[in-house]
């Protein structure tokens, strides 16, 4: 939708004009894969696709939105009153960002909001995220609250924590708030350093969604997150971060099965997603091929988080791509995406054999996106 169209829609809900607009992008994860919550390294880019907030401060204290996904929905509760979960899933996020910033001594101010984005859902690219720091944008804007992109970030990890109760790491928000154009962004989850990282202009990132329906995602996800906080109190380590193969070995047999797979994943993944920024430097291929093909499998095979459906899309673009690419699934698993690194001349054979295969195999049929990588939150008052 155009930019026009959303001004006169938010004019048409609201009887007056928006003011200013807070924009956060989607993600993708180029390697690094639940590594954020153990306190490791990840490798993400912020999207192109983004989700965008048109907004107006009220003179009440009412938070009033609405959403173009959503037509005919509204969400409207008090913020000067108790922050409890609505009768909206959607709007839940922005009650969840409302209840973070109350919690932390902010007073919210009244705000008329409407959301647009084009972050495919359910893709794994992160669009919860992207809601959550747009509306961090808007809110830290109206209440002059001067926070950082990280502080907004943290932030929107505790409403996923603590309000929406899915127990994902620091990663997803903070690629939303922090992201560069063009660049990939090594994040240390221990202390939220990062280093921008150049993606040689010759490579394209192609996303490629199995819509496989996810099930039983958040209590997955969260018995992972247990399984890794077990193993690290084994090993006698604050988290998975302060651990390592010899660690891991001399406490395999106070392990169950899956704690020390858990483990051997995350522990190996961090060393993939360090020898991988050195070959994005490098624009070095065969080792991307490989860094990302041991990342699949290890979340295959150790974190088992992948389903017949991403494994075969993963098998699909390898074949096509040979030597001339790098695959891996990406996102939270259990269905969503996949995501290939390859120069762009190769684009269309990944187009081609997904068209081809996927669906004849899988009864399924996949979106494919090639993107950009894009920058970060940025709010603007018009």
């Amino acid at each position: 939708m155009s930019f026009d169209m959303l001004k006169d829609r938010f004019e048409e809900l609201y009887q007056q004009p928006a003011n200013a607009i807070s924009i956060a992008p989607g993600r993708v994860n180029l390697i690094g894969e639940f590594t954020d919550y153990n306190d490791g390294f990840v490798l993400p880019c912020a999207l192109e696709y983004a989700t965008r907030v048109l907004y107006r401060q009220r003179e009440d204290d009412k938070i009033v939105v609405h959403s173009m996904s959503y037509p005919g929905e509204k969400d409207e509760f008090s913020a000067s009153e108790e922050i409890t979960k609505g009768d909206s899933q959607w709007g839940n996020y922005i009650r969840a960002m409302a209840f973070v910033f109350k919690r932390a001594g902010f007073a919210l101010k009244g705000v008329d909001l409407l959301i647009e984005s084009d972050v495919p859902q359910g893709s794994g690219l992160s669009s919860s995220a992207a809601l959550e720091v747009s509306i961090g944008g808007v809110f830290n804007a109206i209440g002059g609250f001067g926070l950082s992109e990280q502080r907004i970030a943290v932030l929107g990890q505790e409403a996923e924590n603590d309000f929406m109760d899915c127990q994902c790491g620091i990663m997803d928000q903070l690629i939303s708030a922090e992201g560069e154009k063009s660049h990939a962004l090594l994040i240390d989850c221990e202390n939220l350093e990062t280093e921008a990282i150049s993606i040689p202009e010759d490579l394209s990132i192609v996303i490629v969604n199995s819509n496989y329906p996810r099930k039983l995602v958040d209590s997955e996800y969260n018995q992972r997150r247990i399984d890794c906080e077990q193993a690290a109190s084994k090993m006698g380590v604050k988290t998975l971060r302060g651990a390592d193969l010899d660690k891991l070995a001399q406490a395999k047999s106070d392990m169950t099965e899956n704690e020390y797979k858990r483990a051997h994943h995350v522990i190996t993944e961090n060393s993939r997603v360090i020898a991988a920024t050195v070959a994005l430097k490098n624009n070095d291929m065969d080792a991307l091929r490989s860094l990302m093909t041991g990342s699949h499998v290890s979340l295959r095979d150790d974190f088992e988080v992948t389903v017949p459906a991403t494994d075969g899309l993963v098998t699909i673009c390898q074949e096509a791509l040979g030597d001339r690419g790098a695959v891996r699934m990406t996102g939270g698993g259990f269905g969503g995406a996949i995501v290939c690194l390859c120069r762009a001349e190769d684009v269309d054979s990944i187009k081609a054999a997904v068209t081809e295969k996927y669906h004849a195999q899988f009864d399924l049929h996949a979106d494919i996106y090639v993107c950009k990588a894009g920058n970060g939150l940025a709010v603007t008052s018009f």
